[in-house]
């Protein structure tokens, strides 16, 4: 059966996220992108929680995208991304958003983050961002996409932009960290804008079959 968002906007798609500053900054990325209208957890009322319990970014994207595009009877996309810091093997990995704790915020994670590297010096704290995208119909999977973005840990917070990890994770060509650098020029480098330029050209021949 075909629910009414799809009879009258065939190519909808739920992003599925409940960070509004990441919602914020995929609609960002993907507006030149033509024959897509996205939309957020507020246009569908009663979305199902959805546990990330996988090992990998890849498992919990998936998860995210195919349990609400089925709920939704509707396209969805879902983003699983985290921060992986050489000197702390991986971590924070798939745990970045709670490594302080259930209910963490961004200060009490970075606070975490930087009192494990006390010490350690610069040409160690090495770092990447990943990031995950997976887009899915109410019958499974189309297809999933990964980018990365290469850069170090600082000794301290810089910037008031971004958010999560980005006022420590500095990205050495421009030698600003993400909540330093313009929106412009962050979401043209980012973990996330590599995975969304994969993510164009993989949707783009799903949108012109419709």
């Amino acid at each position: 059966m075909t629910s009414f968002v799809n009879t009258i906007h065939a190519k909808t798609i739920l992003v599925a996220t409940q960070n509004e500053k990441k919602r914020a900054e995929i609609k960002e990325i993907l507006a030149d992108m033509p024959g897509i209208l996205l939309r957020g957890p507020d246009d569908f009322p009663f979305l199902p929680e959805v546990e990330e319990d996988g090992n990998t970014y890849q498992e919990n994207a998936i998860k995210k995208a195919t349990v609400l595009a089925k709920a939704c009877n509707t396209w969805a996309m879902a983003d699983d991304s985290g921060l992986e810091i050489d000197a702390l093997n991986g971590r924070p990995g798939i745990y970045s958003c709670r490594y302080a704790g259930p209910n963490a915020t961004d200060e009490k994670n970075i606070e975490k983050v930087l009192s494990e590297l006390k010490g350690v010096p610069k040409e160690r704290r090495t770092a990447r961002f990943i990031c995950s995208i997976a887009l899915a119909d109410p019958y499974g999977l189309f297809f999933i996409v990964e980018g990365r973005c290469e850069g170090f840990i600082t000794e301290g917070p810089r910037g008031k932009g971004g958010f999560g990890y980005d006022p420590v994770f500095s990205v050495p060509e421009y030698h600003q960290t993400f909540a330093e650098l313009v929106p412009s020029i962050k979401n043209r480098i980012s973990h996330r804008a590599n995975a969304l330029k994969q993510f164009k050209e993989r949707i783009r021949p799903l949108v012109q079959k419709i």
